[in-house]
């Protein structure tokens, strides 16, 4: 079910604050992705270059595999199923929530939602660096977006100085403790942060539509050289299988800056059957066991994902949550840790029962 499951990331942000100039920055980056985008307003999107119906409850093609929607926030659930639907084949699909609902109505509505198909995929709220108190002043709820979000984009910082970023970052960090803030200029983010790689190839490009990737190439060539702030990976692969409550230990006390993780965890001796999918994003966890493939190396590999984070420290994070080897002594200890049933109830606490709705508390 795990590797079916399509994220699903709302995209916020008040009028001028560089949401759509991101939305635009991903669809011409994606790589291969197939992105589905659902907007209340088409003409934000800049599609110059296409034909577009922008009236409530269409469906258009940005070619070669990225779709447009415009809904209510009330046909929300209904085309979520259409585009999660196999035959889609869409990797992600980006909600942008400006004047469709309050972005934590959003969030509550994918998680309440009871498609076994899509997974939430994190909120991501762009803040205007140079407009950030004036836009507070005017709409104090922002103060309540920031709270809740798993990503914070600190965009347009071409504009401010160098003192007055480390300011707002400050004022952001205060807002939403332990959230990354990622700066950018012309909402030119990282499509990783937000994008998995595509895992099919590419049409053959004999019968390959010219895409909107294609159209948009140039466009804002001039914005090339403003340099962004690109996030931090680390891979991190075990052959001892990892024990859960140390492990669970662990994604409780998430260092500040983690947004991401993603990948396969090895509970060994607590469950030999499965392999658990982990995914994560800002407060948001769930595990999703499996069979282990046959003949596959049974390994823990994991990707974190993060603004600001530190590799080695989390390195040796992951490694204390191994289990206990001779060399220490404690294998003992560890072998009747693994054989307790009760050391994976905190893992099974985030395991969805797929057949009913998920509960709206997102948090660990």
């Amino acid at each position: 079910m795990s590797s079916k499951q399509i994220p699903v990331v709302v995209l916020t942000g008040f009028l001028g604050s560089g949401k759509t100039t991101l939305l635009n920055h991903l669809l011409r980056r994606r790589a291969g992705r197939r992105i589905a985008v659902v907007v209340n307003d088409f003409g934000a999107i800049e599609i110059d270059a296409m034909t577009v119906a922008g009236q409530v409850g269409s469906t258009v093609s940005l070619g070669d595999g990225c779709l447009c929607c415009a809904v209510d926030a009330s046909e929300l659930d209904g085309y979520l199923e259409q585009l999660s639907r196999p035959a889609a084949r869409i990797d992600i699909i980006v909600i942008e929530a400006s004047g469709l609902a309050e972005p934590q109505e959003l969030v509550r509505m994918i998680l309440a939602g009871d498609n076994p198909r899509t997974v939430y995929g994190g909120l991501v709220e762009v803040v205007d660096a140079a407009e950030f108190d004036a836009t507070r002043e005017r709409h104090p709820e922002i103060d309540r977006h920031l709270a809740i979000a798993d990503l914070v984009v600190l965009n347009k910082t071409d504009r401010v100085a160098e003192p007055e970023r480390q300011r707002l970052r400050s004022v952001l960090g205060a807002l939403g403790p332990g959230t990354p803030v990622v700066s950018a200029a012309y909402g030119r983010i990282d499509p990783e942060l937000l994008l998995d790689p595509a895992v099919r190839p590419d049409e053959e490009t004999k019968a390959r539509q010219l895409s909107f990737e294609d159209l948009r190439e140039d466009e804002h060539a001039e914005h090339d050289g403003h340099p962004h702030t690109a996030y931090e990976s680390v891979s991190y692969t075990a052959r001892t299988p990892m024990n859960p409550r140390r492990l669970m230990d662990f994604l409780d006390s998430r260092t500040e800056g983690l947004y991401r993780i993603k990948g396969f965890v090895d509970f060994g001796a607590a469950d030999t059957a499965n392999r658990y999918a982990v995914h994560a994003v800002g407060r948001f966890l769930r595990f999703y066991p499996e069979p282990w493939p046959r003949g596959e190396e049974r390994l823990t590999r994991l990707v974190l994902i993060g603004s600001g984070i530190d590799g080695d420290a989390l390195h040796k994070e992951l490694e204390a949550c191994r289990e206990s080897s001779d060399a220490d002594g404690t294998r003992e200890d560890a072998s009747r840790d693994a054989a307790d049933e009760r050391s994976m109830w905190g893992v099974l606490r985030y395991v969805p029962d797929l057949s009913e709705p998920e509960s709206p508390d997102r948090s660990l």
